[in-house]
């Protein structure tokens, strides 16, 4: 114990003095690439090589930008779950802040992912070191076992939400016994405001959209809601998105307000570029003011991709939509429970 104790104790320092030097003040609007003032514990070689946006871009972005989606992942410090489904390459915390320096995210959401299962001394340490004002987690526990104590220990650093994934597993849902999980779990988050993230199928939406409604708790759903791609052949003419299974039941969620959609991740979506374009502009006409942008970071089975042509082509819709602070700033402020 006083090993483990130890150990997250020391990780949370490295962070801090890191990272203060390394985060963006919110005026800045150009990537900064300091050399790291400590080394880190163990050694780490990046996979990738930030490149940053172009200038011409950052000039169109928010100053108070937020990553509504992204994970700490570094299996050298944090050991993965045995059943984790997939084993990842290294990135520590300081390749995360570059990378979102990189591409003018100013604050960042840390979502627990399906490896570390209920472990989430990653996310915590990584909360630790950013601090409250530039972050939020989202975690991962057992309904059965979670005690108030614990959670109001992670409320104070940050953590405004629980993550259900189903996307993730290999196991057939059974939408009455989720519906069930649904709402045990949206009981116990709600004394403290926080948000039910979920990550299913969108087929699943006809089925659990009266459960949903009656949560009385927000819900964010995953990467567009992870529609899949319509059965039916649609004659000549535009896409149209009503023709997903699902996606007319959460419209009607979305409409209702206490609903939210992250713009990420458009590589784990069945949809062509442009079905997902004609989705994701129907999404902003209805409620933009229920849109959050996120990068997916580091892209776990998709490492190496660069984010950055998303990232410009949901500034394009927003534009459009004129609805930009919403979704690069002020949605997420409502959603992650943000005082500026």
């Amino acid at each position: 114990m006083a090993t483990s104790l130890l150990v997250s104790v020391n990780n949370a320092l490295f962070y801090s003095f890191s990272l203060l030097l390394l985060l963006p003040l919110a005026s800045a609007r150009a990537p900064r690439w300091p050399n790291p003032p400590i080394k880190p514990e163990i050694p780490h070689r990046p996979t990738w090589k930030p490149q940053g946006l172009s200038p011409a871009l950052l000039s169109r972005l928010p100053n108070d930008t937020w990553d509504s989606h992204m994970h700490n992942i570094d299996p050298a410090r944090y050991p993965l779950a045995a059943d984790a489904a997939y084993t990842p390459s290294g990135h520590s915390l300081w390749d995360a802040v570059s990378f979102e320096n990189s591409v003018s995210m100013k604050n960042i959401v840390v979502v627990q992912p399906s490896i570390y299962g209920n472990d989430n001394t990653a996310l915590l340490d990584a909360l630790r070191g950013l601090g409250p004002d530039r972050s939020r987690g989202v975690v991962v526990f057992d309904s059965e076992s979670i005690d108030n104590t614990t959670l109001t220990e992670w409320h104070e650093l940050g953590v405004r939400g629980v993550r259900l994934n189903l996307a993730s597993t290999d196991a057939e849902p059974d939408p009455e016994a989720f519906a069930r999980t649904l709402r045990d779990y949206a009981a116990i988050i709600k004394p403290f405001g926080w948000t039910l993230q979920v990550y299913m199928s969108m087929d699943m939406m006809p089925t659990l959209a009266p459960t949903f409604r009656d949560l009385d708790v927000k819900v964010c759903f995953d990467h567009f809601a992870q529609p899949t791609m319509p059965n039916t052949t649609q004659s000549a003419g535009p896409f149209d998105p009503y023709t997903i299974n699902g996606f007319a039941d959460f419209i009607e969620l979305l409409k209702e307000g206490r609903t939210w959609v992250k713009f990420s991740a458009p590589y784990r979506v069945d949809l062509t570029a442009d079905q997902l374009d004609v989705m994701a502009r129907e999404i902003l006409a209805v409620r933009n003011d229920r849109v959050v942008y996120a990068t997916d970071w580091p892209h776990t089975r998709f490492e190496g991709l660069d984010i950055r042509p998303f990232e410009a082509r949901c500034l394009e819709w927003a534009e459009d939509a004129k609805c930009v602070d919403k979704v690069f700033s002020t949605n997420a402020h409502q959603l992650w429970d943000i005082s500026r």
